[in-house]
């Protein structure tokens, strides 16, 4: 069954290159809007970004399905005239050029709603349009660093990497939910409204409880790799034949089983240092080490029996390879220039059904048949 398109009509213009513009538009274009790409004539950089998928960008393939793309040069006047006829007729327009450059290039967002007033703009940037910060490049990894993400990130020997555009999709998701926010409005104002977001701004907020605890404790969460800083038994474990399982008890329950069923020692929760989860975080080295004893012993499916008879949560640590082969993981082809390339479905299921993806464009694929539908009149 295939699913409704319920964005369908609406025109978006972007002009969007890299991660967290691009998230935006695609999943805009997912539910059936018409998302038209205004490329520089040399492309969006992030098709240069790797060639792993059929000698096409990953990143650019992830996040530029069902999009048209159109290269226009907006210093050429019959450029930035098409740009402007575009945007008139558009819903919504989206861009994450460097802060300032679309204002003095003559399509500053606010100016252009004072143009078209039902017209929802859509400003991504690194840290804002405004204060010092404002003319600062960003890209993902800087803004993981400036927002803390990763200082409390990695193992004790120094901050890690969020190994995935942690800051850029974080921004993209917030600009989508607030263009369909907008979108709703509009449809009971009539106006339009103009939306800001920074890759800082969409990162902060994932970070409030880390800054809580900061501001509450005066202490920076510890980094401990994969374990949690505030409740203990919960980390990964190896077992006999090498593979990593992941555990997390959440309670004192979980915990009276834990040890009853999995470590067979009922008894444990009453010694010193393995009562209540206060003690156990406070003696977490020789609570780990207890834990990882019992492991050692264990292949990965014997483990796997015993923690479910536990009823422990628990998680394999995969690597991209065990992904792949996930049981949970659901895919659909997205064509391209190159022949298919098999991507994971977005997170939300539908009960009318998975849309089908439209295709990733080549570079200008649509520029000729953009210029004759939006020629001056």
């Amino acid at each position: 069954m295939s699913g409704s398109r319920p964005l369908e009509g609406l025109l978006v213009v972007a002009m969007d290159q890299a991660v967290a513009a691009p998230y935006c538009a695609s999943r805009l274009a997912d539910a059936g809007a018409r998302v038209i790409k205004v490329e520089r004539p040399e492309g969006d950089f992030a098709r240069g970004y790797d060639k792993v998928a059929n000698g096409l960008s990953s990143y650019f393939v992830w996040l530029n399905r069902g999009k048209e793309s159109v290269c226009l040069d907006i210093k050429a006047p019959d450029d930035k005239a098409l740009l402007e006829r575009l945007i008139a007729k558009a819903d919504v327009f989206i861009q994450n050029l460097a802060p300032g450059a679309m204002k003095r290039a003559g399509f500053g967002s606010a100016e252009l709603r004072a143009k078209h007033p039902r017209l929802i703009t859509v400003d991504i940037s690194g840290y804002g349009e405004e204060g010092e910060y404002a003319s600062m490049k960003a890209y993902d990894l800087l803004v993981q660093a400036e927002s803390g993400l990763a200082y409390i990130t990695g193992r004790a020997e120094g901050p890690g990497r969020v190994g995935v555009s942690a800051c850029d999709i974080a921004c993209g998701m917030h600009a989508y939910a607030a263009v369909l926010e907008a979108l709703l409005s509009r449809s009971i104002t009539g106006q339009g409204k103009g939306i800001a977001v920074s890759l800082f701004d969409g990162m902060a907020d994932w970070m409030t409880v880390p800054l809580l605890q900061y501001e509450g404790t005066g202490i920076n969460p510890p980094r401990i790799g994969l374990a949690h800083p505030s409740i203990c038994p919960y980390g990964a474990f190896q077992t006999k034949d090498g593979h990593d399982v992941l555990i997390a008890i959440q309670n004192e329950r979980e915990w009276a089983s834990f040890c009853a069923q999995f470590l067979d020692e009922p008894a444990l929760p009453e010694k010193p240092g393995f009562t209540v989860n206060n003690d156990r975080v406070a003696h977490r080295p020789m609570v780990d080490a207890h834990i990882q004893a019992m492991f050692a012993t264990l292949t990965r499916d014997e483990c796997a029996a015993k923690l479910r008879r536990a009823n422990t949560a628990y998680g394999f640590v995969n690597d991209c390879g065990g992904l792949q082969q996930h049981p949970a993981l659901k895919r659909m082809p997205v064509e391209t220039e190159k022949g298919p390339i098999q991507v994971a479905l977005p997170a939300a299921r539908l009960s009318d059904g998975v849309r089908p993806f439209g295709a990733v464009p080549s570079l200008g694929q649509h520029s000729a048949a953009i210029r004759a539908e939006f020629a001056a009149g």
